[in-house]
């Protein structure tokens, strides 16, 4: 069996069990755990495909500081157990449907890539260095770059007045 193959499998076990334990577990502090553990795998992804800044940029950005922010704004909210209610009756056949049309789209991207490989396409020896990401995030993705630092920031701004407490007199 291909080394390759093995850290695949693995690698899929582990993404696809801690995403599962996370979806059933019920204290919110295990769930952002269990996706931090996630996202350590997706990394370890990106480095199999010899992606290394992607993979460094996974852990840094999603594991790193949104991970901490949501772990912050758990602990802020007292809001460690989720308290899940019962899904609605319409939710069932809705996620049903949704699963289904999700597989059916699984199986043509699949396969229809599969047919229409016929080599791999050459890749710029430039491709994925960190100088030419830096050139394209902050000349052509400048503006949803800051947007989304203005989001995160106004996510923190809304968790402290969430919890603020006003002094009593």
């Amino acid at each position: 069996m291909d080394i390759n193959l093995i850290t695949f499998l693995t690698l899929a076990v582990v993404a696809v069990g801690s995403a599962l334990a996370m979806l059933f577990t019920r204290n919110a502090v295990y769930c952002a755990l269990l996706l931090i553990l996630n996202f350590m795998t997706v990394a370890l992804f990106y480095l199999t495909l010899s992606a290394p800044f992607i993979a460094i940029s996974q852990v840094t950005v999603y594991a790193g500081a949104i991970m901490v922010l949501f772990l912050f704004v758990i602990m802020l909210l007292g809001a460690e157990q989720t308290g899940r209610i019962a899904a609605r009756w319409w939710f069932q056949p809705g996620a049903q449907v949704l699963a289904l049309i999700f597989l059916v789209e699984l199986a043509v991207i699949v396969f229809a890539q599969r047919s229409q490989l016929t080599g791999v396409a050459e890749v710029p020896d430039s491709f994925g260095a960190p100088f030419e990401i830096g050139k394209i995030l902050f000349n052509q993705y400048l503006l949803p770059f800051e947007a989304t630092s203005i989001l995160l920031l106004a996510a923190l701004i809304g968790a402290i007045v969430l919890t603020r407490s006003e002094k009593k007199k």
